[in-house]
């Protein structure tokens, strides 16, 4: 798939802002005033920001409101849905830590649930997807949950989580390569079965539908060298898991030291995490491209 920057800015912001709003949901950290607003500002810019960002890969923005009315049948609605209701439950939260001191624990857990709920449909948009294998499979999910869950322990100063979940990012992510690397292979998807001419021997395509480029060259079919990839892996697994990792676990003598460390530490996952969705959409493979001799 073609790696547009704006579906790569909304999976990674929204993900990282919707894991913070699901701490703080819970009451971590349990701050009031002036301090909970600043953290509620970094959680809406992350959340918000990814969710704008993701209307300008659509070819009508204007248009986009029109995804909610189609929550029964399509993930995109149900992520839009579910979107809204994070972020009002959130909102009303909010209003309650920064202006009254309280935290109304009933909205907190509903609004931690919905931010949640709202990677989860998220990541299903890609993962139901059966044309493209390396998406259509359980980790896809658990890749774009446990990608939230630890940057947002990290954002929200979860000090006693924050190591295990990047543990547990880190692992999925090695399985989600792994996996993904045989999954075009066996989904046993060919030339032959995409045309239906299969059962007559093998079949190959004598020239190319056409001879230049067109839409579905641009958007499905996108091709990165292996020690390229292998390279960029490497990248992505350093900067979003390992260093955090070092730098939080680090022993700091001071508040200061210590806040810029875990500072240190958000910076790197998320130029891990944007290293790692990039090869997310540039490493799948569309079996549109089985037409074009690209598979």
């Amino acid at each position: 798939m073609h790696p547009a920057p704006s579906v790569i800015i909304f999976t990674t912001l929204s993900g990282l802002g919707f894991g913070l709003l699901f701490f703080l949901g819970l009451g971590q950290p349990a701050v009031t005033g002036f301090v909970a607003f600043v953290f509620y500002a970094i959680a809406y810019a992350l959340a918000v920001g990814g969710l704008l960002a993701s209307t300008f890969h659509l070819g009508h923005p204007e248009r986009a409101w029109k995804a909610f009315t189609q929550w029964k049948s399509s993930w995109l609605s149900r992520e839009g849905v579910c979107a809204v209701v994070a972020l009002l439950v959130m909102g009303l939260y909010a209003l309650g830590a920064v202006f009254m001191g309280s935290h109304w624990s009933l909205l907190g857990w509903i609004g931690a649930l919905f931010s949640l709920a709202t990677v989860f449909t998220t990541s299903m948009i890609y993962t139901q997807l059966k044309t493209i294998p390396r998406w259509n499979m359980e980790l896809t999910p658990a890749m774009f949950l446990s990608f939230s869950l630890a940057g947002g322990a990290l954002l929200s100063g979860a000090e006693a989580l924050a190591p295990w979940l990047l543990a547990i990012a880190g692992a999925i992510q090695l399985a989600y390569w792994a996996k993904g690397d045989g999954a075009f292979a066996r989904s046993g998807t060919t030339l032959g079965t995409a045309t239906g001419l299969g059962v007559r021997g093998d079949v190959r395509a004598f020239e190319p539908p056409h001879t230049g480029t067109n839409y579905l060259l641009r958007e499905f079919v996108h091709v990165v060298g292996r020690k390229h990839a292998q390279k960029l892996r490497m990248i992505a697994f350093a900067l979003a898991f390992v260093l955090p990792l070092l730098l939080i676990l680090i022993p700091a003598s001071g508040v200061v030291i210590k806040h810029f460390l875990v500072l240190l530490a958000v910076a790197s996952h998320l130029a891990g995490a944007m290293v790692s969705r990039w090869l997310f959409f540039a490493q799948a493979e569309h079996v549109v491209g089985l037409y074009y001799g690209k598979r």
